[in-house]
């Protein structure tokens, strides 16, 4: 089966770096249209020139996805320039550095995470449907996650607790779709470097030459790369799933799997590790 996304159109949501610019990069390539709706000026400057360098049929556009007059302003451009939509990455999401226990936490932070990592998924899947249903030839609905949305999480439980509310969000909605044969599912990324994780700026200055410490608990030794999410993003657009929705892939190099495992040095795994230090932290 030949790998190709011709004839297919794509909108990336925070497609501007990191997972998403990513994901922008191999849909270009395997010869998608693509539109992309990015928060950040230089960046939507930046998409649009290279797309016309590249010459990939792709448009770039201003917009918050947390607002809803941005994300209809999206979808209507999308219909004016390709007149359909194929493929809905939910990429944009955030942390926003809020990280602390849930007794000092301030409720502006817990609504702001709430914004950005699950109200706005609704608010452009919801204007988003109209478009793929008219096209009539199904399509795919991906949702990009986190691990911590499969599991617990200290002094980051309402991010942890949206990320959960995205499962839900991806089983519920492949359900409802699955009639017009719109695929939803979701890629859980663990740690990726990107300029929203960049990996330094959590790590201890004497541990920064040695990232292999800090990625001691995940089972293929290393962080995640964008190209990681972006090679998941691409099997979930394509016909290679056209019989899996209401899923997730964990692209997390064995995380999940580990659980409370702990890489010891010498290259074995232990769960009942002795803790001397650690390499993130200020």
């Amino acid at each position: 089966m030949e790998i190709t996304l011709k004839g297919k159109v794509a909108l990336v949501t925070g497609g501007g770096a990191g997972i998403g610019k990513a994901i922008v990069e191999a849909y270009g390539a395997l010869g998608a249209k693509i539109a992309v709706a990015e928060i950040d000026a230089g960046k939507v400057e930046a998409l649009n020139a290279g797309f016309k360098s590249s010459g990939i049929d792709g448009i770039a556009i201003q917009a918050d996805v947390q607002n809803t007059d941005d994300v209809k302003r999206v979808i209507a451009e999308v219909d004016r320039k390709f007149g359909r939509l194929d493929v809905l990455v939910n990429n944009a999401g955030h942390h926003l550095y809020k990280f602390s226990p849930l007794d000092v936490m301030e409720e502006a932070d817990m609504d702001a995470l709430y914004n950005i990592n699950l109200r706005q998924l609704f608010i452009v899947t919801k204007h988003a449907i109209p478009l793929m249903k008219r096209g009539k030839a199904g399509g795919s609905v991906i949702n990009v996650s986190s691990i911590e949305g499969f599991r617990g999480s200290t002094y980051n439980i309402a991010y942890t607790a949206f990320k959960h509310g995205v499962t839900g969000f991806t089983r519920g909605l492949a359900l409802e779709l699955a009639h017009e044969q719109i695929r939803v599912n979701t890629i859980a990324p663990e740690t990726t470097e990107t300029e929203q994780v960049a990996m330094a700026a959590f790590m201890k200055p004497q541990y920064r030459d040695q990232p292999e410490l800090a990625a001691r608990s995940i089972p293929l030794g290393r962080f995640g790369h964008p190209s990681d999410h972006a090679g998941a993003a691409v099997y979930l657009a394509t016909d290679l799933s056209l019989w899996v929705t209401g899923t997730t892939i964990h692209v997390d190099g064995g995380g999940l799997a580990a659980g409370g495992m702990q890489r010891l040095p010498d290259g074995g795994w232990t769960v009942t590790p002795i803790v001397t230090d650690t390499a993130m932290g200020g």
